[in-house]
Order: C-alpha cells, then sequence, then structure tokens
C-alpha cells in the first residue's frame, strides 16, 4: 500500500499526458470516451455516476466539478441502490459506472439496467477488457497500473484526475468553458504531481505521530464542497485499515448531530483548504474547539490561524477548489497506513474484505 501510495505522482501524469495537450494547456476532445464524436454530450439533459465504496467518494467530487464546468445536473447513486429503484433514466441521459477492477458486480448490474432503459454508458476502470469496460458505450481509463492493495490509494487519485479532465472536456463540448478557465485549470492540474511529492513527505510525520494518534477513541472527519467526499474517504481508509470507529460529515452537518460526539478523546480531522468554503469551515473548526476536541487541521500554506486552533496542522500547496482533493486525501491515507501499522494490522490484506467485490 505504501509503494502504491508514492506512485500516485505518476498515475496522475499518465492521465494528464492522456488527456491534455501540455503545450496548448488544452483538453484533447478525442479522449473524452466516445472518439471523434461529441455530440453526445450535447444532447444530454442528465448524468448519473455509479459506483460503490472509495469509487463512490471519486463519484461526489465528479459531481461538482461537471455541474459547476458543464452545467448540467449530476446524480450520483451507489451501485446496489441504484439497480433495485426505478431510476428515470432515457437516451438522453448517460450513465457513468466507476469501477477499478471493472469487475464490481452491483455496478455492473447498474450499467445494463441502464443500456435497457437506452440510456447512453460510458465506464471509468482501470482493468482494459473488464466486464464493465466491454459493456460500456464509451471508455476512459484511470491509467494507474496494477494496484495490488485492498484499500484503494492511487486508483483514487486517477480517478479524481480523470473527472476533472472529463468534466472539463465536456464543458468544452457543451459551449460553458471559457478558453481562460480551461488554460487556469489546466494549469493547476499539471502541477498537482510536483505537488503530490511535497505532500507525501508527511510519510515521516504520521510514521511519529501514530503512537499518539492511536489513543483517540474515535475520529470524525469534516469538509465542505469537493473536500466533504474526501473527508467521508479518509474516514473509510481508516476503518478499513485500523478498524477505528470514524465517520465523515459535511462540516456544515456538525450542529445536526455529530457535535455531540465531541470531547477531549475525539479526533476531528478537519479538511479547510483556502477555498470558497474556507471561512465557513474555520467557524465549524472553532467550535470543535470550544468543545474540547482534538483538531487536525489540514490547509493551505503557512496559516496561522489553523495552526493556532489545532492541535496538529497540515500543511498543502497552494492549489484550485477542483484539485485541492487529489493533495487533501494524500494525508488520510498516511495517516490510516501508520495508525494502522503502529496498531499491528495487516494494511495490504485488511480483515474481511476482498479487492474486487463481484458478488453482490
Amino acid at each position: 500500500m505504501l509503494k502504491e501510495i508514492h506512485e500516485q505522482p505518476r498515475a496522475v501524469s499518465a492521465v494528464l499526458d492522456h488527456h491534455i495537450d501540455r503545450q496548448s494547456e488544452k483538453i484533447k476532445l478525442e479522449t473524452l470516451g466516445f472518439g471523434e464524436s461529441h455530440e453526445a454530450y450535447k444532447k444530454l439533459d442528465r448524468i448519473f455516476i455509479v459506483a460503490c465504496g472509495t469509487s463512490y467518494y471519486a463519484a461526489m467530487v465528479g459531481k461538482y466539478l461537471l455541474e459547476t464546468w458543464a452545467r448540467i445536473p449530476v446524480e450520483i447513486d451507489i451501485a446496489s441502490e441504484f439497480r433495485y429503484r426505478k431510476p428515470i433514466i432515457n437516451e438522453k441521459t448517460l450513465v457513468v459506472t466507476i469501477s477499478q477492477s471493472g469487475e464490481t458486480a452491483d455496478t455492473l448490474a447498474a450499467l445494463r439496467l441502464a443500456k435497457t432503459s437506452q440510456a447512453m454508458t460510458l465506464s471509468l476502470c482501470n482493468v482494459q477488457k473488464s466486464s464493465i469496460d466491454r459493456e460500456a458505450d464509451g471508455h476512459l481509463y484511470m491509467q494507474s497500473g496494477p494496484e495490488i492493495g485492498v484499500a484503494s490509494t492511487k486508483a483514487f487519485m486517477s480517478s479524481l484526475a480523470v473527472l476533472n479532465v472529463w468534466a472539463l472536456g465536456v464543458a468544452k463540448v457543451r459551449g460553458t468553458l471559457t478558453a481562460q478557465l480551461e488554460s487556469e485549470q489546466i494549469r493547476h492540474l499539471l502541477a498537482i504531481p510536483s505537488q503530490l511529492e511535497v505532500v507525501l513527505s508527511y510519510d515521516k510525520y504520521f510514521s511519529e505521530a501514530a503512537a499518539e494518534l492511536k489513543k483517540f477513541k474515535g475520529f470524525l472527519y469534516m469538509g465542505r464542497g469537493t473536500q466533504y467526499p474526501i473527508a467521508m474517504e479518509g474516514a473509510l481508509k481508516l476503518k478499513e485499515l485500523a478498524y477505528y470507529h470514524a465517520e465523515g460529515y459535511a462540516a456544515g452537518e456538525m450542529k445536526h448531530g455529530p457535535l455531540a460526539l465531541i470531547d477531549e478523546n475525539m479526533a476531528v480531522v478537519m479538511l479547510a483548504p483556502q477555498d470558497q468554503w474556507y471561512e465557513k469551515t474555520l467557524s465549524n473548526l472553532e467550535e470543535v474547539r470550544a468543545r474540547g476536541g482534538q483538531v487536525i487541521s489540514i490547509g493551505t500554506g503557512d496559516n496561522h490561524k489553523l495552526k493556532e486552533i489545532s492541535r496538529y496542522y497540515l500543511s498543502l500547496p497552494k492549489s484550485s477548489w477542483a484539485t485541492d482533493p487529489l493533495l487533501s486525501v494524500v494525508p488520510l491515507q498516511l495517516m490510516a497506513y501508520h495508525l494502522a501499522s503502529e496498531l499491528g494490522y495487516d494494511v495490504d490484506q485488511p480483515r474481511n474484505l476482498a479487492k474486487s467485490v463481484t458478488v453482490e
């Protein structure tokens, strides 16, 4: 797992090389999943993104990107729920299925359900020629290379990168993306691999901090906007690897229940990069501190305010709201890895879990 965490800069670079013309700083429209044909994107009136587990959290980030840039309604669904209800889909609907293995049983069933309703289908997989890849109409690839660790890291990272460039491309085809915004976002994306190398330096930090972190009774992960799915992904990693009770929440929901859990034995991991949600997140953090919660905050640069109100503060390089998730997830992966290692657990083969869920 640690090897795959450190392979993430290379995985993102592979995605960017495939989808971006670095010289012109433009999206290669022929890589949007349907070859040279883009007309289908223009006629769409809705997109569903269907996935399970970690891939579902990537889908949540994708919703923010698509709705902001392409101005099209996006619904996200857990595959095991989508397949057993009666989703309203037709020939003007695009159903995107995300699966690292391309063999996830519920996601494959969701894809087949979409096809019976004449919806256009697009797969995002890591394994070419897998069942989901073969049966979908269009194809995107994570470009991660083999991922062996059961808890996904670089496939999730690659999914975020693909969703970024794909959402920009869809917006461009639909005429909702300015040339200036395209160049700005591409510059942020092209900076990510080197920025990830910087964030990976927290490996040693968490190796040393794990002995203290294991004393907490539980962990609450919180964020707003694109950081909300990353909070949920961070909590999932801790559950998968260290077997702690951990929950991911939208920070604005804190007063609607989670606040009751906060005391001096509860660690609160707050994702607070310098984005459009920062001030609101900071307000939530003040409330956590006032109730004795032990704050681990992740922010942008040398943020003195976050340092002041946090027990631990981790700094991220400056990026955009769309690419911040690729940076902020790495400390959460490293924290889960080192905490599980400190407790003596097998991080590559967590108990009761399989790499690919091929049965219901």
